[in-house]
This record gives C-alpha cells, sequence and structure tokens, in this order.
C-alpha cells in the first residue's frame, strides 16, 4: 500500500481526500505544519508526499525527501514556485493539479471587484448598526468600461467571460495569446502598457516566473489610470506591496483586491485574531478602507476542493500503478525556452 505523507493540513483537506481516499485506499497521513528543513525528517518511511502552496521545499528541503526515499512529490495545488525544482532533477518528480475549477477563482475575483466596487462589506456592517445613510457608498457602472486581464489561462479565460457579460471591454495580454478564444468570447489581445494606460479594472491571472515577478511596481503603477482597480487572485510577488502601498497613497490606485500576498505563509490560513500582525506591510494594507484582503481562499469551492482531491490521488495512482505522469512538472529544463512548463 501506497503511504504518503500530506503537509500543511486543515480539517477540509481531511474530510475531501478521505472520502475520495475511499476509492483509492492509500495509506494517508496528516501533517499539521508546513513541509520545511525542520520537519522534512516526517517523511521517513512514506512513499509519497504531498505539500500545498506555503509548504517551503527549498533545496535542503528537496534533499533531506530524496535521502529518506521518497519516490514522487505532489502537489495540491496549480503554482509550484514554492519548489526549487532543479535541486529535485533526476531524483523526485514532481506533479501537480493544473486545473481544478477556474470559476472558483474567477468567481471570487469578481467579488473582490464588486465589493470594492459597491462597497458591500462597508453597507452591510453600518446597517447592523441601524446607519442606513449612504454617504461613502457610491459606486461605479461597470458596464462600458474597460477591464485588464493578464494571464488567459483556464482562469483568465472564465473571468473575460463573466466580464464580458456586464458588458465590460476586454484587453488582454498572454505569453501565448489563444486568438480563438479571444474571437469568441470578444477580447482583444494587447500588450502591457496598453492594459496599464487604458484598464479601469487590472486583474492578474499569469504564472510567477522571474519575468512576472513583481511585475506591478512603481513604473508600471505610473502608467496607470489615476483611481484604477487591481485585482490579485494570482500569487502574491506580483505584486510589490510597497509600491502598493504608494500607489493607494498618491490615489494612482483606487481599489485593491488581494487574495494572495507575497509574505503570505507567516499568515495566511491561519487565526492570529488574539495576536499583533508582526507583517508591518500587510498590518498597513489592511488599514486602507479601499484594500480587501482575503486568505488565498480564491480556490476555496466544494467543487475545487473535490476536484483538487480527485486529480491529486489520481496522479499518485497513475505514478505507481503505471509509472505515468500526466500532470508532471519539468524538473531540468530551462524555463524560459521550454514550450511544455511556459504553458503551464
Amino acid at each position: 500500500m501506497v503511504k504518503i505523507a500530506f503537509f500543511d493540513t486543515k480539517p477540509y483537506d481531511r474530510e475531501f481526500f478521505d472520502k475520495i481516499n475511499e476509492r483509492y485506499h492509500f495509506d494517508i497521513h496528516y501533517f499539521a505544519p508546513h513541509l520545511t528543513q525542520e520537519t522534512a525528517a516526517l517523511v521517513a518511511g512514506f512513499d509519497a508526499v504531498c505539500i500545498f502552496v506555503n509548504d517551503k521545499c527549498d533545496a535542503e528541503t528537496c534533499r533531506i525527501l530524496y535521502e529518506k526515499g521518497v519516490k514522487l512529490l505532489a502537489l495540491r495545488c496549480a503554482g509550484y514556485n514554492n519548489v526549487d525544482l532543479p535541486a529535485l532533477y533526476g531524483k523526485i518528480p514532481v506533479v501537480r493539479v493544473p486545473a481544478y475549477s477556474p470559476h472558483a477563482v474567477a468567481e471570487h475575483a469578481l467579488a473582490l471587484m464588486m465589493t470594492l466596487n459597491r462597497k458591500t462589506a462597508k453597507a452591510a456592517a453600518r446597517t447592523k448598526e441601524a446607519n442606513f445613510t449612504l454617504n461613502g457608498l457610491m459606486g461605479f457602472d461597470m458596464h462600458g468600461k474597460t477591464a485588464g486581464i493578464i494571464g488567459t489561462g483556464r482562469i483568465g479565460k472564465a473571468l473575460i467571460s463573466i466580464l464580458r457579460g456586464f458588458g465590460m471591454r476586454v484587453l488582454a495580454q498572454d505569453l501565448y495569446p489563444d486568438t480563438k478564444a479571444a474571437a469568441e468570447l470578444g477580447y482583444t489581445y494587447t500588450d502591457l502598457p496598453t492594459i496599464y494606460r487604458e484598464a479601469d479594472i487590472i486583474s492578474l491571472h499569469c504564472p510567477l516566473t522571474p519575468e512576472s515577478t513583481y511585475m506591478i511596481n512603481k513604473d508600471s503603477i505610473a502608467m496607470m489610470k489615476d483611481g484604477v482597480m487591481l485585482i490579485n487572485t494570482g500569487r502574491g510577488k506580483l505584486v510589490n506591496s510597497k509600491d502598493l502601498i504608494d500607489g493607494l497613497k498618491s490615489h494612482k490606485i483606487g481599489y485593491a483586491g488581494l487574495d494572495v500576498y507575497e509574505e503570505e505563509a507567516s499568515c495566511f490560513f491561519e487565526d492570529f485574531s488574539d495576536e499583533i500582525i508582526a507583517d508591518d506591510i500587510l498590518s498597513r494594507l489592511l488599514t486602507f478602507p479601499n484594500v480587501l484582503v482575503t486568505s488565498h481562499q480564491a480556490f476555496f469551492t466544494k467543487e475545487a476542493i473535490a476536484a483538487i482531491a480527485e486529480t491529486t490521488l489520481e496522479n499518485i495512482r497513475l505514478f505507481f500503478e503505471k509509472n505515468e505522469l500526466p500532470n508532471e512538472i519539468c524538473t531540468g529544463c530551462d524555463k524560459n525556452t521550454c514550450a511544455k512548463c511556459a504553458k503551464k
């Protein structure tokens, strides 16, 4: 029986994975801590290790996994920037969940837009205190406005479909433009400077790469419309948080909706309600009335979690039963030239 070590697990992980595992019959052991250099010793005796977005699989951790006899690293997420892939080259294959529910993330991005625009959280808090005034709650029609979507994979396209339904003009940028989808959904590919200049709402759905790291910075912000809305449900380090704060203070950025944060590993998914948040930048962002931060929950729907569990366990089954890796991540190529990796 294949023995799997799950790290950074919460009650909902166990509920969904246990249910799906009734068909696979793996020997699953759940660990609450993140995978780190300090916790990697726990993998001794396990055939596979399953991790999530905030586990840290750096070179030293990879070395420990290999020396402990781990045969497969399975990510129960799409992103893999937390794994030192070259350190695993020729040693341990890595698989991921490339798609689970693009609609879940796209719909959450829309929720951030709508909540920021129509100030529904503020309005709900007011009415609970019997304050029914409208001062400070004015929004704008999304119909007729321009959205800039950076990254047109499954999530980006799902959001474009929604926004086109709102009657928005949509500009998009992607390293691999899908001209057929653009014609069918009614959006236009362009370059980043054009999106920065023309979009009223910018939403990030591209992978984190060396080229895209801090793509939202003081220079790109300076090109944007005054009062632009920025939405990030992609990866935290797409946005330079210090420059974002400066943009908010200068009113260049009128709204920011963040489901991810560049240093989220130290706080997201945990309860710090009785403590002081040590991260000064995150604390500052939380003080802005026009900033909405959610704790990396865009993926968090019943359908998405069930799909993640199914794909993760199927990835593991296919490897150990058939030596197949349909959702493998390349560990030994040049990510700038490998078409297989670049399109993922």
